[in-house]
């Protein structure tokens, strides 16, 4: 492998491992799916994460009877939304509902009862798997301080605001 090779390689490595950790650091996401019979529509929610592996597949619960269920069973096609106001990450890819005793045992948690009080026997209960494609990611240096000081500068001097922005397949 040629040295521009590796180094490639490497900054690849490094935009996904980036990637994995704003997945890992954000508690909620917003779960956007295509609408099944309303001409298309996109609908978005507000998920948590309960597992992101290190290749960047998230697993969530998921009542299987919701409407947001019934449009991943029919469009697969998904995109995930983190921002904790100084890092926004924007991840694209495909959703699978999924029944698996053995991982929801190992995923349960409290938090996870409030939405299904039955537990873990709840006929509605499942997972759902998002196995990504490619995500796009913006980081502000200096979190969120740096972050609204450099937005305050913008308006001041006009300049764009300094930062990171790197497109990235999975």
């Amino acid at each position: 492998m040629s040295d521009e090779a590796a180094t490639d390689r490497t900054d690849t490595d490094r935009a996904q491992q980036k990637v994995v950790e704003m997945m890992r650091s954000d508690r909620f996401c917003m779960l956007t799916s295509i609408g099944v019979g309303d001409q298309g529509r996109l609908h978005s929610h507000p998920m948590t994460p309960q597992e992101v592996t290190d290749t960047g597949q998230a697993w969530f619960f998921i009542d299987s009877t919701s409407e947001q269920a019934g449009n991943i069973n029919a469009e697969k096609r998904v995109n995930l939304a983190f921002s904790d106001g100084s890092t926004w990450l924007s991840v694209a890819g495909h959703g699978t509902v999924v029944h698996d005793r053995a991982k929801t045992d190992e995923l349960w948690n409290s938090m996870v009862e409030a939405w299904f009080p039955e537990g873990k026997d709840s006929p509605d209960l499942a997972l759902l798997r998002i196995d990504p494609d490619s995500a796009e990611y913006w980081d502000t240096p200096g979190g969120r301080v740096a972050s609204a000081l450099a937005f305050a500068k913008t308006k001041i001097t006009g300049e764009r605001p300094s930062g990171h922005s790197e497109s990235v397949d999975l």
